[in-house]
């Protein structure tokens, strides 16, 4: 599939719906790539099906605090000097690129390095969504390495990390971030084509075009682009979802900490809801509470969206007064077994409550 204009600006909602709140603005990166289209350089992307066993895939990406790109934009460079920084300490060259996480910005940085490189970007992705730390990929969750680690900066400087295990990778990793600027752009978790299949969650770059189409289309069209949303789901590997709450945005606590944007959002219902929604985010939307009762909990999706215009709203674009309207929507299966759950469950963010599927929650 070569990518056009249209499929971008549609790549760039559905990764910001699927990105939970978190990932960084896909704006910043559909101009990257969309600067890439306008130089007649090539966006191809390509079904995991696709990939010989032994092809060797390095994902791209960036990490930090998505509040960061708010100021500090990438020139489209750094992601590029890490793959290749990888690729000579592996001795190898790579065949392709994919992102670690279909949210936000990391849906489309790695199409501006394959663009420039020439290289396929396969259809999938570690998270199924996004999350704040790098461990949290099924592709670490079933047996993939994320070190060896490269990391670079816009100033060109840049490191390989190698860790212990992938906990490890992250902590390292996330320090020199922050010393990057509070944002890094990495090339991690090179694995095979064979791993990539067995690994990642599939197709969820065209399933953000599908998304972003779906809401384009249902707004031409005068119809309510949240049925349409809702209707269209069950048609994909995420199979379910529900609006749990509208209103008015009456609150919005945020900080840059640890390398990780923090913070806390309160919506006041608006008829037909009651009461006040509270949602707990680190970089992403991790928790919905509405009078301490959850009504959504990672790893399943929590999608704060603009009730007008029904577009997705980044943590880092939260505002007082916003009348928003907050959809949950369950990820794939692979993303629910007791082994994803050790690694990116309720738990593993300091929650208290277990997860519970959203499809149980009334």
């Amino acid at each position: 599939m070569k990518l056009n204009s249209e499929q971008l600006c549609d790549l760039a909602v559905g990764a910001a719906f699927l990105g939970t709140g978190g990932g960084g603005n896909p704006y910043v990166g559909r101009l990257m790539v969309q600067q890439c289209l306008d130089e007649g350089l090539t966006v191809e992307i390509i079904d995991p099906k696709e990939l010989k066993d032994d092809a060797l895939v390095i994902p791209t990406a960036m990490m930090g605090a998505p509040t960061v790109l708010v100021e500090k934009i990438p020139s489209g460079d750094e992601a590029i000097s890490s793959l290749r920084r990888l690729e000579r300490h592996l001795g190898r060259t790579a065949h392709a690129t994919m992102p670690i996480e279909i949210g936000g910005i990391n849906s489309t940085i790695p199409l501006v390095v394959g663009a420039r490189m020439g290289l396929p970007i396969v259809d999938a992705d570690g998270m199924g969504r996004a999350f704040p730390f790098l461990e949290m990929e099924t592709f670490g969750v079933y047996g993939i390495s994320g070190s060896p680690l490269a990391i670079s900066d816009e100033y060109g400087d840049g490191a390989i990390i190698n860790a212990v295990d992938n906990r490890q990778m992250e902590w390292l990793a996330r320090a020199i971030a922050i010393r990057m600027g509070g944002s890094a752009y990495i090339a991690e978790y090179a694995m095979s084509g064979a791993d990539v299949k067995r690994t990642a969650v599939p197709n969820t770059m065209t399933l953000a075009i599908r998304i972003g189409a779906v809401l384009r289309k249902a707004r031409a069209e005068h119809r309510n682009a949240f049925d349409a949303l809702l209707g269209f789901l069950p048609s994909t590997l995420y199979r379910y979802g529900k609006l749990i709450f509208s209103g008015k945005m009456i609150d919005v606590h945020r900080e840059t900490k640890n390398g990780f944007s923090i913070g806390r959002a309160r919506i006041e219902g608006l008829a037909p809801f009651s009461s006040v929604m509270e949602i707990e985010i680190q970089n992403e939307n991790l928790v919905a509470r509405v009078d301490g009762k959850v009504r959504a909990i990672v790893p399943d999706l929590i999608c704060i969206m603009n009730t007008e215009t029904a577009e997705p709203i980044t943590s880092e674009e939260l505002r007082y007064g916003q009348r928003v309207t907050v959809l949950a929507v369950s990820v794939p299966e692979i993303m629910r077994s007791p082994e994803a759950l050790d690694v990116f469950g309720p738990a593993c963010f300091g929650l208290k409550e277990p997860f519970t599927p959203i499809e149980e929650i009334a």
